[in-house]
């Protein structure tokens, strides 16, 4: 049989446990989809019994399209199929076509198959139907052989009420929850390993981004913004587009430099940040603060000097990546495609006026003393008067 269109069975995941809200999520999830295959001419999204089936011309690239719909965040798994009549012999001749098609093209030489019987009322039971199908294409097929237990091809039969469908592969999703369910976060983002993972880690958990990066020009190069407009554009093929808020620190640095105690300064930097971003974050509609920071890494990364941090804001502070390995982060970091970036030589803001002796554990009352000597309000109003605003496009 000629086929006139590739078919992909798309599987929710933890979407499928959220009960009387799935609807909600899968129609969510459908939404992104459709989004993210526009590029596609020929291309239909749509929900039926419990499953996403993706519908695509027979010309266009059946890798392209598998690859954009793994991207999105709430897809467990993705099936190229073939679909066919309900009925034991046209479930029989279709799969023995698919079969002839991987002796052909992958030398297939074993197959076993795993039926599911969606439709309760069709009248041959799963493991009837794995039987019976099974003989049909060892029939057809006449080179081919059952193993049980190490199969070259795992042929998988879904019959269901309207149509059954005939597949091998699942291939595999980031599963989480579609973008959007999850409110709004803004992510301070810098040109390191950590912030684009911890980025991408609240994306996956349905959180919509927007983010804001601090810089410390001329002492950092136009050339480390562009790195984190980069890393930025990589994150947005994963979570959409968005706006990222740019903000030179070098004032504040400057001043802090100036009047506070030089083993304080990298503290009383991080505080201005979050002060900073959780003013931006009301003005845009977040309603949490995201950063990569993980316990022990740095200096400012201490338990004490987390608790010093956050007291700076009101607003929550999510830190995806607070207990994992670094080399977890790097690993992670490969994964979505984001590490080779990362690496890339340019200097940050957190470089600059970089002290000898960093405190470790602050105390807050010594760092609310400091903080007597600035003008804060007036350098947290400048700062964010001065923004500029960048669209940040998927790459």
């Amino acid at each position: 049989m000629e086929r006139t269109e590739h078919i992909f069975i798309v599987r929710c995941g933890e979407v499928a446990l959220k009960g009387m809200n799935k609807p909600y999520f899968e129609r969510m999830l459908v939404e992104r989809i459709k989004k993210l295959l526009r590029k596609f001419d020929g291309v239909s999204v749509k929900r039926h019994e419990g499953l996403i089936f993706v519908r695509a011309d027979i010309n266009l690239d059946k890798q392209a399209i598998i690859k954009e719909i793994s991207k999105v965040f709430g897809v467990a798994s993705i099936s190229p199929a073939v679909e066919c009549e309900s009925t034991m012999e046209a479930i029989g001749q279709a799969a023995v076509e698919y079969m002839m098609e991987a002796i052909e093209e992958r030398g297939v030489k074993t197959f076993k198959v795993e039926a599911k019987r969606a439709d309760k009322t069709f009248p041959v039971k799963s493991p009837d139907i794995g039987r019976q199908i099974g003989a049909a294409v060892l029939k057809g097929c006449k080179v081919l052989k059952v193993d049980v237990h190490n199969p070259d091809c795992l042929l998988f039969v879904d019959v269901r009420r309207d149509k059954s469908y005939i597949y091998q592969d699942k291939i595999h999703g980031f599963g989480g929850l579609p973008l959007g369910t999850n409110g709004k976060g803004l992510t301070l983002l810098s040109g390191g390993i950590d912030s684009p993972v911890a980025t991408w880690m609240m994306a996956k958990r349905g959180m919509l981004i927007e983010a804001i990066h601090f810089h410390s020009y001329p002492y950092t190069s136009q050339r480390a913004q562009e790195k984190v407009e980069d890393l930025a554009g990589i994150v947005a093929t994963y979570c959409g587009r968005f706006k990222m808020h740019v903000i030179n620190l070098l004032p504040i640095q400057e001043q802090i430099v100036s009047n506070c105690p030089e083993e304080e300064t990298t503290i009383l930097v991080r505080r201005f940040m979050m002060r900073i971003a959780e003013q931006v974050a009301r003005d845009t509609g977040c309603t949490m603060l995201i950063t990569g920071e993980n316990l022990g890494q740095v200096a400012s990364q201490t338990a004490e000097a987390l608790v010093v941090t956050d007291s700076a804001v009101s607003m929550p502070v999510m830190r995806p990546l607070i207990a994992m390995d670094k080399v977890d982060i790097m690993d992670k970091a490969q994964e979505i495609g984001t590490y080779e970036t990362s690496i890339q030589p340019y200097e940050d803001c957190c470089t600059v006026f970089l002290p000898k002796h960093p405190v470790t554990k602050p105390r807050l009352e010594r760092i609310l003393e400091s903080e007597s000597k600035l003008d804060c309000e007036g350098l947290i109003k400048a700062a964010i008067e001065s923004q500029e605003i960048i669209n940040i496009f998927p790459q």
